[in-house]
């Protein structure tokens, strides 16, 4: 196998880099689409070049090279990947799965559940009061969802904030953001080395939903304040009664949702619009296009491999 197949294993070393700079410069939205894709594509990709190598050390086991009708020793003269290389790759390549098989398993439970609930829930414009002192609001998936907001956050803002609050939230469920947050963290399964990516996307998520909140209001000033207002509720709320944090899928957020994120979004409101940046799409773009290009040179290695090792 040629230096190809390594490449997607090496480009998720740029993944803190390319998470600070589409968070920071980079439209939301367009940030958001980049980083799960960007995720789902080198987690996709890395995995691959996984399979590719342990299927160099499957062949060279006598009991496989015979039910493929393959030479052991002619594999082993024409394949310069080192058998401990490969066996590696094989173990990193059985947890990948299996972590992203559960993750997957989790998540589907989850949004099944929260589907079930959102169901379950009368709700008027799809919103959902509940008699809770505690301030809270999020948005719960579902066909339709629901947005859940606490009596204790209606009675910490004031009417104008309510409608920039409801504008936030449903830009949750009208984007599918939940959708955004699963990928990017699949894609974070499989290759730990891509979480800053996936850690991204619940950033970009909540920047989305509050450029939508300014843009139906006109006031970026104003929603800036009933972000920083309503985080600040909610961290002396937990104060008293901790709780997980999920964001979108229902559960009451948790202080890293309010200790440095919640800072930087009033500023980026308080600042002019984002633009979309599309030089930091065309690099990331390009960064899938090698790593696309990558996996095909090492399949088609295997290939030409598989073919010479071929038993007479």
């Amino acid at each position: 196998m040629r230096i190809a197949v390594y490449l997607p294993l090496l480009l998720p070393l740029l993944a803190p880099l390319g998470a600070r700079l589409l968070t920071e410069r980079c439209e939301p939205r367009l940030a958001t689409w980049l980083l799960a894709a960007a995720s789902v594509g080198l987690g996709a990709a890395s995995t691959l070049s996984l399979a590719l190598l342990a299927a160099t050390a499957a062949i060279r086991i006598p009991l496989l090279a015979t039910l493929g009708d393959w030479s052991v020793n002619s594999a082993q003269r024409q394949d310069p990947t080192e058998l401990s290389v490969a066996l590696i790759a094989g173990l990193l390549l059985g947890g990948a799965v299996l972590a992203a098989a559960r993750m997957l398993w989790r998540r589907a439970r989850t949004l099944a559940a929260a589907a079930i609930d959102a169901a379950c829930m009368p709700a008027r414009d799809g919103l959902v009061v509940l008699e809770d002192e505690a301030p809270d609001a999020f948005a719960l998936p579902g066909l339709p969802g629901r947005v859940i907001v606490s009596t204790g956050m209606l009675d910490t803002l004031d009417p104008a904030e309510h409608a920039i609050l409801l504008a936030h939230e449903r830009a949750h469920l009208a984007a599918h953001h939940y959708l955004f947050v699963a990928l990017a963290q699949l894609g974070a399964t499989a290759n730990p080395l891509l979480r800053p990516l996936a850690g991204a996307v619940t950033y970009t998520i909540e920047r989305w939903a509050d450029e939508n909140a300014a843009a139906a209001t006109g006031d970026r000033t104003r929603v800036a304040r009933t972000v920083g207002k309503a985080a600040l509720a909610s961290r002396r709320s937990l104060a008293r009664t901790p709780g997980a944090a999920l964001g979108i899928l229902g559960r009451r957020k948790g202080p890293p949702a309010g200790a440095g994120p919640v800072p930087r979004r009033v500023a980026a409101l308080l600042a002019p619009p984002p633009t979309l940046h599309r030089g930091l799409a065309l690099a990331t773009v390009a960064v899938l296009a090698i790593a696309a290009w990558s996996g095909a040179e090492a399949a088609h290695d295997l290939h030409l491999l598989l073919r010479a090792a071929g038993a007479p």
